[in-house]
């Protein structure tokens, strides 16, 4: 039977939590020591937080990760999320559509403006299908017409043979 692409090694077999373990934070993995150290500060940090004024605290909460903390650089090409307060949101504030959005939104339009005419018969190509049809139906009833006298002609033809 095929083990697939992971194959079992000495240690044990490969454990995978459900997205509800994740969530509530009770997965089968254990944990490793950087995890159990950050829990043991987090305790440390919740007993002295009483004993500590906010702006220390605030200081801890923001910990640099790697050389972050060493070296400070300013990146150009790093977008940073704008927190905006309930009371700062401009409701009636429209917001700005793209050049490739604005003209879907009017090659949608032109659309619709050219079917509107289209149905009323006002465009070019709308009037030539409409002579086209009236030719057509001309033909017809010329044809329908034609066949009628054929078929009277063709009758006569049969009653004057039976006299």
């Amino acid at each position: 039977m095929g083990r697939g692409k992971f194959k079992s090694k000495p240690t044990g077999r490969r454990q995978f939590s459900t997205p509800e373990d994740m969530l509530a934070g009770t997965s089968n993995r254990p944990r490793t020591f950087r995890q159990k150290e950050a829990e043991h500060e987090e305790e440390e940090n919740e007993e002295t937080s009483g004993e500590e004024s906010g702006e220390e605290s605030e200081e801890e909460t923001s910990k640099n990760k790697g050389t972050q903390g060493i070296i400070e650089i300013e990146n150009p090409n790093l977008v940073k999320a704008k927190n905006l307060k309930v009371r700062d949101v401009d409701v009636g504030k429209t917001t700005e559509l793209s050049r490739r959005e604005r003209e879907e939104i009017e090659k949608q339009r032109a659309h619709e403006r050219y079917m509107r005419l289209q149905e009323q018969g006002k465009t070019e190509q709308a009037r030539k299908d409409l002579d086209r049809l009236a030719l057509i139906r001309q033909q017809r009833a010329d044809a329908a017409k034609k066949r009628e006298e054929e078929k009277a002609a063709k009758e006569q033809k049969k009653s004057e043979a039976r006299k």
